[in-house]
């Protein structure tokens, strides 16, 4: 799930809350103005108790959990419009449920039966309005190529090509199908005719995933023949982050979790790998977002200072872009303050055989290409900072994996390393705040899977709070 995702999903839940609360206040008005003959003026001039209000907002409190139970923050994807609606009503009814309870509890006279039939009716019919709205408005976004995901279809047999016809038919589920994997058999011909094609045999998947943005991957081979290839096939999904689906079966995966959807009637279950749970990763995102504009803000004389003294001391650039590899495997530009000479990547073949670091990563400890300014930047990681600015892009977070360039990313030998590319990079991380260079590359990745597989937002937090006095002792910056 992207950071766009998130924050829509974080909008949805508090559009929820809204139409929740505008929709007892509709039956609120209409009971008071029809059964007991208050002016709509007289009403709206009340006054409202606190304990009134703190009841309230328990209630909507409530609200968000049911919701969230019924699934209404779930991918809706390839759900089904009734389907959506037959769970807006069972949130709705639940809702309301827990309105009579809270009228009980606390003996609201004004919440009868009548009120919460009037209530039931508006909330589930503004719910289920907003949520078409809302379809409607993905459906144009993905048609018009925003919000896409490439999947990748194993097999060609003719349920394979059925589910191919079916997301290729619907634009506005957002998927681009990049093509078939499977190996040369009679009835392979069949791809031809559909349109589509063949990008890779079953031997080249794994080299394929290496070198192209895949998202997902629609496992449809006989398992009983190949059971023992589905079997690897996940496990290499599994590595590098890839959500996978299948009609059924279990294919052994460890650290891929599991959730179930349905689509055109037909069920099926996805792995990922990494953080899923909306609502703290929807705060991280609103986190990264407020964090790195203040830290903007608060350091622009400092950013300022930085730009000029490179400037004046070294010719060339201010900033250094570099292609970064990023959530799976997309690639960004990242923002560095220069440290080296302009000409440093050319310069790097000449010593590259000094490299003090284990694995593809290059690092040497009085690397001749840098500036003497640059010295001090590295040593402070003042040179990190505009990183900050692919924060706010949206490319990065605050904590996550470090962004690898394209030459160490070409030169990973195991696919396990890879589901690193699985969540978004981050500008610190556990390897940050771990001694960083004094840390053989094997470890590195081990860490950076340790942080996925037991993230949380306090976790976040521990680590934003060690980088700053790991950025004060300069521990193993280069």
């Amino acid at each position: 799930m992207n950071a766009k995702h998130r924050l829509t999903i974080s909008l949805l839940k508090l559009l929820d809350l809204v139409i929740v609360a505008f929709s007892f206040a509709i039956t609120t008005v209409i009971i008071v103005t029809t059964q007991h003959g208050v002016p709509l003026a007289q009403f709206l001039s009340m006054r409202t108790r606190v304990t009134n209000f703190a009841v309230f907002n328990v209630a909507l409190l409530i609200c968000h959990i049911v919701f969230k139970l019924c699934g209404l923050y779930r991918s809706r994807r390839l759900s089904s419009r009734l389907t959506e609606i037959a769970d807006v009503l069972k949130a709705t009814t639940l809702n309301t449920a827990c309105f009579v309870a809270f009228s009980s509890l606390f003996s609201i006279q004004m919440i009868t039966i009548h009120f919460l039939a009037i209530f039931w009716v508006v909330s589930a019919l503004f719910l289920s309005a907003a949520r078409m709205l809302l379809r409607l408005i993905a459906a144009y976004l993905r048609i018009h190529g925003r919000d896409l995901r490439y999947m990748l279809v194993l097999g060609t047999n003719p349920r394979a090509l059925e589910f191919a016809r079916r997301i290729s038919t619907n634009p506005e589920l957002g998927y681009r199908l990049l093509g078939f994997v499977d190996d040369d058999w009679p009835g392979i011909g069949a791809v031809e005719k559909t349109g589509f094609q063949v990008v890779s045999d079953h031997s080249g998947l794994a080299e394929f995933l290496r070198r192209n943005v895949v998202d997902e991957v629609a496992i449809y081979l006989p398992l009983g023949t190949y059971y023992r290839h589905c079997f690897e096939v996940a496990r290499l999904c599994e590595q590098h982050g890839v959500t996978m689906r299948f009609n059924s079966n279990i294919f052994g995966v460890k650290a891929s979790l599991w959730r179930a959807e349905e689509f055109d009637g037909n069920q099926y279950i996805a792995t990922y790998t990494g953080p899923s749970e909306f609502w703290p990763r929807t705060i991280k995102r609103t986190l990264d977002i407020a964090i790195s504009a203040l830290a903007l803000l608060l350091l622009s004389p400092i950013l300022i200072a930085v730009a000029i003294a490179i400037r004046f001391t070294s010719p060339g650039p201010v900033l250094f872009l570099q292609d970064r590899i990023g959530l799976n495997k997309r690639r960004f530009k990242i923002y560095k303050f220069r440290t080296m000479v302009p000409n440093a990547e050319r310069l790097m073949l000449d010593i590259e055989k000094q490299n003090e670091m284990s694995g593809p990563v290059f690092k040497i400890t009085n690397d001749p290409r840098i500036t003497p300014i640059g010295k001090f930047l590295r040593k402070s990681s003042i040179d990190e900072l505009p990183q900050l600015l692919n924060v706010l892009e949206g490319d990065m977070s605050l904590v996550g994996p470090r962004p690898l360039p394209v030459r160490d990313y070409e030169g990973f030998s195991e696919d396990w390393q890879r589901r690193r590319f699985s969540i978004k990079p981050g500008i610190t991380c556990l390897w940050q705040v771990n001694g960083r260079n004094g840390i053989s590359f094997d470890e590195w990745m081990l860490l950076d899977l340790q942080y996925m597989d037991e993230w949380s937002l306090w976790l976040d937090f521990k680590i934003l709070a060690r980088t700053v006095p790991a950025v004060f002792r300069g521990a193993g910056a280069a």
